[in-house]
């Protein structure tokens, strides 16, 4: 049922996507439980319980918390995830803090890597969401990849 619906307000087992679609802007701090597209802009601080998927036209700025995040836009910021794959045209500049990095040829990454110490916490039900902490004694990784 749409929202606008007689059951709007009832909850579903199921969850759907969030799209931030092509020509979208988005400043500020967006949390969400679900998996989300961005196809347009964002620029601030997003946590996201699930995936992060930016496409070709997509593009964000700041500071990103998610379980997974996959990149054929471009990423720009720190960035806290269990898993992030920078596809063939996707670019990412900054600041990574995972332990689960691919980067598939044609795709770049231009920064640092952080290994995380503990699993990354992205639960949006628990007030330390986003919290990482990386290993002192382990020196950053400089890395520049591009095709």
């Amino acid at each position: 049922m749409g929202i606008f619906g007689k059951e709007s307000g009832t909850t579903s087992q199921f969850t759907t996507a969030t799209v931030i679609a092509k020509g979208c802007s988005i400043k500020g701090e967006l949390q969400l439980a679900c998996d989300i597209q961005v196809d347009g802009f964002i620029e601030g601080k997003l946590r996201s319980d699930k995936s992060l998927v930016i496409s070709n036209d997509g593009r964000v700025k700041g500071e990103v918390y998610s379980d997974k995040i996959m990149v054929n836009g471009l990423l720009e910021g720190n960035v806290y995830a269990n898993e992030i794959e920078i596809l063939e045209l996707g670019k990412v500049t900054g600041t990574i803090y995972c332990d689960n990095l691919s980067i598939e040829k044609g795709g770049s990454f231009l920064g640092e890597t952080l290994p995380t110490q503990k699993e990354h916490v992205v639960s949006l039900g628990n007030k330390d969401v986003g919290k990482t902490t990386a290993s002192a004694a382990q020196a950053p990784q400089k890395m520049q990849a591009t095709k």
